[in-house]
């Protein structure tokens, strides 16, 4: 857990297992050439009837949603290491922050239109400049935003709930529509077939983008805290908190996410957007925790470099596994079942700790982390 080279091992650690977590959601739809459903439970049939289905619903149970959140607030703590930085040097703030913001956009709308339509870095980017702005006005500002920007997303994952105990209770169906097309379209389509369908989709691709950013701000703002009141620190007054998050985690975000299992989908968003993340706190102190008593395992090594390079190994995994599931690539799309798919998630995870671990060895940045560096620096003498 202890410092290398000025960075705090354990957020390498986070980083690089909500990244390889993050693909443990985004594999169901490409192994179902993008029909979102299967990232749900609405159109499918109860997690009993039969074994494939509740793999996949067992794997979403711990990961959909989890692992983004953890990400989410592995961004916030980033944001505040910056801010420490700038203080540090007396530069101005947000000052480049929102020069690498606003890359972080521009990354996110490439990946969006090149690798996959559910993009989260445009969100990310977004998000960072508001948090950036909010983080000068100080710690009450911070308290103050969270407040509003938490009660606004509550509030209104509490009115779905609702809506959802409702329609399951009158026994209604709800789907994501017909995905047919989709479907039919990633199977079949050439690359630049889909990319022009993104292009033209792309304020109803972009939605959820948009609707996460409450949420994305309350989960930035909450890694800024942390950081502040040393969740992270190895030192005692760390462990009691990383304690009582691991209590606050397991004890109420296991039973809350359990929910998942319920059939027919109706309570399926609030588990993701607001029910996942009490859980991502609680892997966050059981990591820790880990790390902790066993310092010496060689997977925080290799999840430590991954989580270097989570930026360069968010895109990788993204464009293998459209290499392997798209109709342009392997085709494998909609012809593997439940266990199958997690197999590949399990290889494609693999891959990227290989391909971190022989970068490392070589180079400080990873690609996307070094092209970064370069354009805030270009950018900074444009500026300056």
């Amino acid at each position: 857990m202890e410092n290398r080279g000025g960075r705090i091992r354990l957020l390498d650690i986070l980083r690089g297992f909500a990244v390889l977590g993050t693909l443990g959601t985004n594999i169901w739809i490409f192994a179902h050439l993008g029909d979102v459903n299967y990232v749900f439970t609405f159109d499918h049939a109860a997690w009993w009837s039969s074994f494939q289905d509740f793999v996949r619903v067992f794997v979403l149970f711990l990961v959909n949603g989890k692992l983004l959140g953890l990400l989410t607030m592995m961004f916030g703590v980033g944001l505040e290491m910056k801010y420490r930085q700038a203080l540090k040097r007396g530069n101005a703030w947000p000052g480049m922050y929102l020069w690498t913001s606003f890359i972080l956009m521009a990354e996110g709308l490439l990946h969006f239109m090149l690798v996959m339509e559910y993009d989260i870095l445009m969100s990310y980017g977004i998000t960072a400049v508001f948090a950036a702005f909010i983080v000068k006005g100080g710690d009450r500002a911070i308290r103050r935003a969270m407040w509003i920007f938490g009660g606004v997303h509550g509030g209104i994952m509490l009115l779905i709930l609702g809506f959802g105990i409702y329609l399951g209770l009158s026994g209604a169906h709800i789907s994501m529509g017909d995905m047919s097309e989709t479907t039919a379209l990633y199977g079949g389509g050439s690359w630049i077939q889909q990319v022009q369908d993104r292009l033209v989709n792309f304020v109803s691709l972009r939605l959820e983008a948009v609707f996460v950013i409450p949420m994305n701000l309350f989960l930035f703002l909450l890694g800024i805290r942390m950081m502040r009141s040393g969740v992270f620190a190895p030192d005692e007054q760390g462990r009691q908190h990383r304690s009582k998050l691991l209590k606050l985690g397991l004890a109420i975000g296991l039973p809350l996410n359990l929910l998942i299992f319920i059939p027919g989908g109706y309570l399926d968003f609030p588990v993701r957007y607001l029910f996942a993340p009490i859980l991502s706190l609680g892997y966050l102190a059981l990591i820790a925790r880990l790390v902790e008593r066993y310092e010496g395992l060689w997977l925080w090594n290799r999840l430590e470099q991954v989580g270097k390079m989570s930026l360069s190994c968010y895109v990788l995994q993204n464009i293998t596994a459209s290499l392997i599931f798209y109709g342009w690539g392997l085709g494998l799309g909609g012809k593997v079942d439940s266990f199958n798919t997690v197999l590949l998630w399990m290889a494609i995870s693999s891959f990227q700790i290989v391909f971190a671990s022989l970068w490392s060895k070589r180079f400080r940045f990873g690609p996307m982390e070094a092209a970064r560096r370069w354009m805030t620096n270009l950018a900074g003498k444009l500026v300056g």
